[in-house]
């Protein structure tokens, strides 16, 4: 198998989502083993292309391999895959990531209700997303773009009795459809500008001045705004921390390696079109660094491990879209995947926690489980220091490449702000630890009764916490060249006219990168180190206030609900009014009365009997010789 077969990595789970979703309930174990093998070959398969695309010259690619779809009078589509660099990484990302949480949901899952449909519709996610990041056209794009919000929509309200969980789901598919608007016109300008979906087409119209400065601005603004959608950013990112909702191998696969990044892949994949849109990459660092902050700040405070997790994901997005900003997809793509490692890690590791205390997620009620819970604690723990970024973890070698290439590009001032993330990141990533796994146990109960998980749930944990410690040497030189790549990843995946980037240490940035993340873990230590109340207290004792807006998220949710209590319905009860009594009562009702009763008034000119009419006729010749007699008067 080649990488012009690629397409089997997506059309392969997409049949056993098929096989499941018709046969899965009555198979024994629901058919979960099936899961396993579509995405275990997806995977192994993985490697094939992996290594035909090597082969090519350069090792670079592109391979393109695609077919007529549409050939009607001058609108010609083709509809086809496109495997370079970026995809390649998205292939290895999403087939390892998704590959673990069907494993560790055998475990997770078991004796679940509709188990079958949980296995079935994670097939289906896997393969829109793969499809996703192969889509040579921006048409493709946007249907594996839909189709993973449907599955996002499906796997978030899997508990579709609670409450919690549909509003959830309804919450995460409608903030996101609003981004999406922004996408589908997005494409629908660049096709009007270029008369093409195909993004390399695209891409060479912009980079040639064939698309104005202004349409081109707004047409790039419009596709990020469903890039920023889909992966959280600032003001979408409401939708993401109640998410946490679905089951936690939901949280793993949506939240660290495929939907949350799919706005990250797709800037990445037009990032030439955003440079050359003036101001374009300025926004796209504004947002970043906005979100990076914000949610920072909203970690802080939050006492639910899920969500703590789930804004670090935003934040980490946040870093992310920085990169991108700085005119570097290497960085950023670097990032996203040592992220998607140890982020997956995460969750999985507080899905073990919230498997071995019976549903206890809240940090109130954890505390000392890593005497009960080695294996969990001890991959937990390495998965924090890669999101806090100590160094030799994954996270330090890709966020230090974030902050060296925000220099260059913007500058001291987005340093440091991106900084001042980088140390919460790592105070939150510490308190969660601490609060969690270290200490004495805060509740008897929940600690007398947790035990560590079975292996099929530890398994995946040990893998994902082995990429989260190692997968981040792949930046250097020699690292990629022994594991058959042109170098490091930077040499890997590049901008054509910027060339490859080869990784040289920078010290001082590195010494900025471990004292950052030092002072983040010492003052989390400091804080709650000994089961300490007092230190931990002093924010909220000191400014109630500020405290109960990092607690209520900068009342971001308020805002928004506010907004469609008074603005959204208000509007619909003008509309409904209008409606009710306008069109329905007036034009609709009113024009049926007025002919009723101009039908019960002329009703009395036909009443069928001679003198009547005789008297008509009689009455209607005195008017006329009186009318007669007034003209001539």
């Amino acid at each position: 198998m080649g990488a012009e077969q690629a397409w089997l990595l997506a059309a392969i789970p997409a049949g056993f989502f098929l096989l499941l979703s018709f046969f899965g309930r009555p198979m024994p174990r629901g058919g979960d083993y099936f899961g396993v093998i579509s995405i275990g070959t997806s995977f192994v398969l993985f490697f094939f292309v992996l290594a035909d695309f090597l082969d090519t010259p350069g090792k670079v690619g592109p391979i393109v391999n695609s077919i007529e779809w549409s050939n009607i009078g001058d609108f010609h589509l083709r509809m086809g895959i496109y495997i370079d660099p970026i995809t390649i990484t998205m292939f290895g990302v999403v087939t390892t990531v998704a590959l673990m949480v069907n494993i560790f949901s055998i475990g997770y899952m078991k004796g679940e209700p509709r188990y079958y449909w949980f296995f079935a519709v994670l097939q289906m996610f896997a393969a829109s997303m793969l499809m996703l990041v192969m889509a040579d056209n921006l048409l493709l794009v946007y249907i594996s773009w839909e189709l993973v919000g449907v599955c996002s929509f499906l796997l978030i309200g899997f508990y579709w009795e609670k409450r919690s969980a549909t509003e959830a789901a309804k919450k995460a598919f409608i903030t996101t459809r609003v981004g999406d608007v922004g996408l589908l016109i997005g494409i629908i300008l660049l096709f009007k500008a270029t008369g093409t979906f195909n993004i390399q087409e695209i891409i060479h119209a912009a980079e040639a001045g064939e698309i104005g400065q202004a349409y081109l601005f707004i047409a790039v603004m419009a596709i990020f705004l469903g890039c920023m959608g889909k992966s959280a950013q600032v003001p979408f990112h409401v939708w993401l921390p109640d998410a946490m909702e679905g089951p936690t191998p939901v949280s793993a696969l949506i939240h660290a390696a495929t939907m949350v990044v799919a706005g990250v892949y797709l800037t990445a994949r037009l990032l030439p079109v955003f440079a050359v849109a003036d101001g374009a990459l300025l926004v796209v660092t504004i947002v970043g660094l906005t979100t990076a902050l914000l949610t920072g700040f909203m970690a802080l405070a939050q006492t639910d491990i899920k969500k703590v997790l789930a804004y670090s994901t935003v934040g980490q997005l946040g870093f992310m879209f920085v990169a991108l900003g700085a005119g570097n997809p290497s960085v950023a793509m670097f990032h996203l995947a040592t992220h998607a490692f140890f982020k997956a890690l995460l969750f999985l590791g507080s899905g073990s926690v919230i498997h071995a205390t019976h549903h206890n997620q809240e940090m109130d009620k954890l505390g000392g489980l890593w005497k009960k819970m080695p294996i969990t604690g001890t991959t937990f723990f390495v998965g924090s220091l890669a999101l806090a970024g100590v160094i030799p973890f994954a996270g330090f070698w890709s966020k230090d490449e974030i902050f060296v290439a925000l220099n260059e590009a913007w500058g001291g001032w987005a340093v440091l702000l991106l900084g001042l993330a980088a140390v919460m990141t790592a105070f939150y990533t510490t308190r969660l630890f601490i609060r969690t796994f270290m200490g004495k146990p805060k509740d008897e109960h929940v600690y007398e009764h947790t035990h560590e998980s079975g292996f099929v749930m530890t398994g995946p944990l040990i893998f994902l916490g082995i990429l989260a410690a190692v997968s981040g040497f792949v930046v250097f030189h020699g690292v990629g060249k022994a594991i058959g790549f042109p170098g490091g990843i930077t040499e890997f995946i590049f901008l054509e006219h910027h060339g490859p980037h080869r990784y040289e240490m920078d010290w001082g940035f590195a010494a900025g990168s471990i004292g950052m993340a030092t002072v983040g873990i010492w003052a989390a230590a400091w804080m709650y180190w000994g089961n300490s109340t007092r230190r931990s207290t002093v924010l909220a004792e000191w400014s109630p206030g500020l405290y109960d807006m990092l607690q209520k998220k900068f009342y971001f949710d308020e805002l928004y609900q506010a907004a469609i209590d008074r603005g959204v319905l208000g509007f619909s009860y003008v509309v409904a009014w209008f409606d009710r009594y306008v069109v329905n009562d007036t034009g609709v009702d009113g024009s049926a009365q007025a002919t009723g009763f101009a039908g019960g008034v002329l009703k009395y000119l036909q009443t069928g009997r001679v003198p009547n009419y005789a008297m008509a006729i009689a009455l209607g010749v005195a008017g006329l010789a009186v009318a007669g007699l007034v003209v001539r008067g």
